[in-house]
């Protein structure tokens, strides 16, 4: 069996290991050229996946990599893993899918099964992706070809998550193609949960972000109402999430970030306005996710007020660039909004990230591009009026901070455990 992963970011390439890992030839296709190079040199630029990993399936011969879309004629799969995100007006923007279905179009060969697992919304698959696929192909879905869709379900950073044991939804366009998908995916995942169509298993992935983003937008709400009358949610959390049935806890923060949870939920709210649908809970949601690096920034000059010093002129350090713990993702990061709105108030900025050394180059935040992460020295960390701890990383010395800095703002609650001299950190 061969396979072809388009798109090596967070998603293809653990997928492409994976499949390599359970003894299958994968190519791995991407346009950018810098990373077909470093994985064919047995290099990673992602930092929860190690480099010996890599050059080992290479060295087996498993798993190459490509440029080269004609890599497609010879494959009994193609799995596509390109970026789903919004435009400019927060409407969604499936180009990459397209574009992608276009270059795979003309070397697809009869029988090959073509499955997208980038998150989108119902329709999709059975829709767009395959008019681009039959019109370029010449060939018919379900009858030529077969297509599928099958949401991504990854979880960097958390070492307790393994790619093979977590339940893969499949959804096909037909019967057989959901047949042939399953056959694919069995070689290296444990379960999967087949569902009827390529519209349920793009649904079942909205669904799972957005329920996580309706919750977080619950308990950041929660935060501010019970800040206000001196109660800490955190220990309100902490003491809920006891009760053995019923409850799920979720935890507050700076914002969301991440490629999933920001975005995806808008893609349904997109798609129901064809049906004259308003999904409200969805919006809400959204619009208290959105607004709290302004609570944090707020919180930033409550902190300084009480040492009598204005935010404009301050120095403010923002702990964490990452948009999770221990991974080097960057995507969606509340902490670049952070950096955004501290600057235009005249704050001079700067972050601490030791899984993001240096901010590489993207759309959303160009102007940040080349910015490194300062020391970690109590020179430097002392010299700034305060830190804001965005992302909670397990590598950061919260004993050294709390040694070092004058005035803290958390948002993760880790200095909740540290014996903290009062009036030092102030929770956002």
């Amino acid at each position: 069996m061969k396979i072809c992963v388009v798109g090596l970011g967070y998603v293809g390439l653990p997928l492409a290991i994976q499949f390599a890992q359970s003894n299958i030839t994968v190519v791995g296709l991407d346009t950018d050229a810098k990373k077909v190079e470093l994985i064919r040199k047995g290099q990673t630029y992602i930092k929860h996946i190690p480099s010996e990993t890599i050059a080992k399936m290479i060295e087996s011969k498993r798993l190459s990599a490509s440029c080269d879309f004609e890599n497609v004629k010879e494959a009994d799969a193609v799995i596509v893993c390109v970026p789903t995100p919004l435009t400019k007006n927060r409407e969604p923007d499936i180009s990459y899918v397209i574009e992608t279905g276009r270059s795979i179009a003309p070397h697809l060969s009869k029988g090959t099964v073509v499955v997208l697992e980038s998150t989108t919304y119902p329709g999709t698959t059975d829709e767009d992706l395959r008019e681009v696929l039959e019109t370029g192909s010449g060939m018919i879905a379900g009858r030529d070809f077969h297509l599928a869709f099958s949401p991504e379900r990854e979880d960097p950073g958390n070492p307790g998550s393994s790619f093979e044991l977590v339940p893969k939804v499949v959804g096909g366009y037909t019967p057989a193609c959901l047949e042939k998908a399953i056959a694919i995916y069995s070689r290296a995942v444990t379960k999967l949960v087949p569902v009827s169509s390529c519209r349920v298993a793009e649904a079942t992935k909205l669904l799972e972000n957005i329920f996580r983003s309706v919750n977080i937008a619950m308990v950041n709400e929660l935060k501010i109402v019970y800040a206000a009358m001196g109660i800490d949610v955190w220990e309100v959390i902490n003491a809920a999430k006891t009760k053995p049935f019923g409850f799920m806890p979720f935890y507050p923060g700076p914002g969301l970030g991440g490629h999933c949870i920001p975005i995806d939920p808008f893609y349904l709210t997109w798609k129901a306005r064809e049906f004259e649908k308003h999904t409200r809970f969805i919006e809400l949601a959204g619009e208290i996710n959105t607004a709290m690096p302004d609570y944090v920034i707020n919180r930033v000059g409550e902190a300084l007020n009480a040492r009598r010093k204005p935010l404009m002129g301050s120095k403010i350090l923002i702990l964490g660039l990452a948009y999770k713990p221990n991974v080097d993702d960057d995507r969606e990061s509340p902490s670049y909004r952070l950096l955004d709105k501290l600057r235009e108030q005249g704050a001079n900025v700067a972050y601490h990230d030791p899984y993001v050394p240096v901010i590489r180059p993207t759309r959303e935040h160009a102007h940040w591009a080349g910015t490194k992460s300062v020391r970690w020295d109590r020179d430097t960390i002392a010299s700034f009026d305060a830190v804001v701890i965005a992302t909670a990383h397990a590598a950061v010395n919260y004993n050294e901070l709390a040694t070092w800095a004058e005035c803290i703002v958390d948002t993760r609650n880790a200095m909740a455990d540290l014996n903290v001299s009062n009036g030092k950190v102030w929770k956002a």
